[in-house]
């Protein structure tokens, strides 16, 4: 049982470790690499396939959890959802409204995901376990 779950964990790694290549390669390949909007346009498309393979490995290695697990999963990313809704629109306003200097970017909002479904799932797990 355990076995399983590292081979899935590995996968969704090596998924996560894919994208993120291909993220950095779509977003600085234009820039340093090639000069074609083809091979720019090719590598987004490349990029939104392996995020469609990680979003399954994710989904794999969430079927294999059990309940208590699940549990703290699924508390987690509500509070994340709800965190970033919340932050992001109130971001986003004072981008609009001139109260911040600097546009409003989607980088810190990814950003602010990944600490607050962090921070959640730390909490969550020394709520339950």
């Amino acid at each position: 049982m355990k076995e399983e779950r590292k081979k899935r964990t590995l996968k969704l790694g090596l998924w996560t470790l894919a994208w993120v290549s291909s993220l950095a390669l779509a977003t600085f390949g234009h820039m340093f690499i090639w000069e074609s909007k083809f091979l720019t346009i090719a590598a987004i498309t490349i990029n939104l396939i392996i995020g469609i393979g990680m979003i399954i490995a994710n989904k794999n290695l969430y079927e294999f959890y059990d309940e208590l697990e699940k549990k703290i999963q699924l508390e987690s990313l509500a509070i994340s959802l709800g965190l970033t809704v919340i932050v992001g629109l109130s971001y986003s306003l004072l981008d609009q409204t001139d109260l911040i200097q600097n546009d409003a970017e989607i980088g810190f909002l990814v950003g602010f995901i990944g600490i607050s479904y962090l921070v959640s799932v730390l909490i969550n797990r020394k709520r339950y376990l």
